[in-house]
C-alpha cells in the first residue's frame, strides 16, 4: 500500500552547525488521516516540513510522497501536496481571485474558476473575492493561504500553524473545514502549538523534542497512557480518608488522582467512602497538554503506542 507520506530515518545537519536539527526520525501519514506533528520551539518541526516540501535536502534518510522520493522527483512532490506556511505572505496589490488564478497557473490549471469559487465559498471569502489582499484582515489572509494550498486539489496538505493569531470563531470554522477535508479522503499533516487543537483534530500524533521522535501513536491512547484522571468528591460529612490517591482536601471537598483506566465504581469500592455520604462527584479527564508536558520532560523515546 502506497502511503501519502513516509519519513524514514531522516537526519538533517545544517552546514556550520555541530548539532543535528533532526536526528533519525521515522513516521508516516496514512490515507485519510490527520497526523499531528508536535513539539516545543526548536524541536525540528520546520526542518521536517522544509524537507518534505523540497526546500531543504536531508543529510541522510528518505522522505517519500506517494511512494516517490522527494529528492529524486521534486516536481511530482509539488503537484501532490499543498502547503499552508506559518508566516502570512502578503501579495497586497492583487485581488483575492487574481491570486488564486495565478496559483492555479503554477500547476498548469488555466480554467480553474469553478474550483476557486468553491474554495472561496467554503472559506467565507467569496464576497471578498474582488478585494485587494492588503484590504483583508489577518484572519481572511490566513483563509486565503489555505485556499491557495488547495487550489490544485492536492492529495496531501501540510498545515504549519494554520490557526496562529486567529480568533476563536475562525479557529473553529477552520477545524470544521479540516475535518471535512479528512472525511473526503485527504491526508493532512498538522503542526500546532495549540494542543487542544491537536487533541480535537488528530487521529495520531508524533511528538518530537530536540530533533528526536519521543512519542508516536493514537492521540487518545497517548492521553490515556500519560495522564491521570482527577476525581473530585463532595461529602456531607468529614471522613478520615488516608488512601494514597488522595491529593487535596478543602473542607468537605476531596480530590483524588487515579489511572485513566480505573472505573469509578472500582475506585469508590477501594476508597471505602460510603455512598450515602457522597453529595456530588465530578470527574476531570486528562488532556493532550498534560501528556505532552510529561513526554517532553522524559529523555527516553516512547514510540511503541
Amino acid at each position: 500500500m502506497i502511503l501519502p507520506l513516509e519519513i524514514e530515518n531522516l537526519r538533517k545537519k545544517y552546514e556550520g552547525s555541530s548539532v543535528e536539527a533532526v536526528r533519525g526520525i521515522s513516521f508516516d501519514v496514512k490515507g485519510g488521516e490527520i497526523f499531528g506533528l508536535l513539539g516545543p520551539n526548536g524541536a525540528g518541526k520546520t526542518t521536517i516540513i522544509s524537507t518534505i516540501t523540497t526546500l531543504e535536502e536531508p543529510t541522510s534518510g528518505h522522505v517519500k510522497v506517494f511512494g516517490v522520493d522527494v529528492s529524486k522527483d521534486p516536481m511530482f512532490t509539488k503537484k501532490q501536496i499543498g502547503v499552508v506556511h506559518q508566516e502570512i505572505i502578503n501579495s497586497g496589490f492583487f485581488d483575492v481571485e487574481e491570486i488564486l488564478q495565478f496559483q492555479s497557473g503554477y500547476y498548469g490549471l488555466r480554467k480553474n474558476t469553478e474550483r476557486i469559487h468553491f474554495l472561496l465559498s467554503k472559506l467565507a471569502l467569496y464576497e471578498h473575492r474582488n478585494k485587494k489582499v492588503k484590504q483583508l484582515s489577518g484572519g481572511m489572509k490566513r483563509r486565503l493561504m489555505i485556499a491557495k494550498a488547495l487550489v490544485h486539489n492536492p492529495k496531501l496538505i501540510l498545515l504549519d500553524e494554520p490557526t496562529a493569531g486567529v480568533d476563536i470563531r475562525l479557529r473553529e470554522d477552520l477545524w470544521k473545514f479540516v475535518q471535512e477535508l479528512r472525511d473526503e479522503g485527504m491526508s493532512i499533516l498538522l503542526t500546532t502549538h495549540y494542543l487542544e487543537e491537536a487533541e480535537e483534530l488528530c487521529d495520531r500524533v508524533g511528538i518530537i523534542n530536540l530533533g528526536s521522535l519521543v512519542c508516536l501513536g493514537n492521540t487518545k491512547e497517548i492521553i490515556r497512557q500519560y495522564t491521570l484522571k482527577k476525581i473530585h468528591i463532595m461529602l456531607t460529612q468529614a471522613l478520615p480518608i488516608t488512601i494514597p490517591s488522595l491529593v487535596e482536601v478543602k473542607g468537605l471537598n476531596y480530590s483524588f488522582v487515579v489511572p485513566q483506566s480505573k472505573p469509578l465504581g472500582e475506585f469508590l469500592s477501594e476508597s471505602g467512602i460510603p455512598t450515602n455520604v457522597i453529595k456530588d462527584i465530578q470527574i476531570e479527564e486528562g488532556d493532550l497538554e498534560e501528556a505532552f508536558l510529561k513526554i517532553v520532560s522524559n529523555k527516553e523515546p516512547q514510540v511503541s503506542l
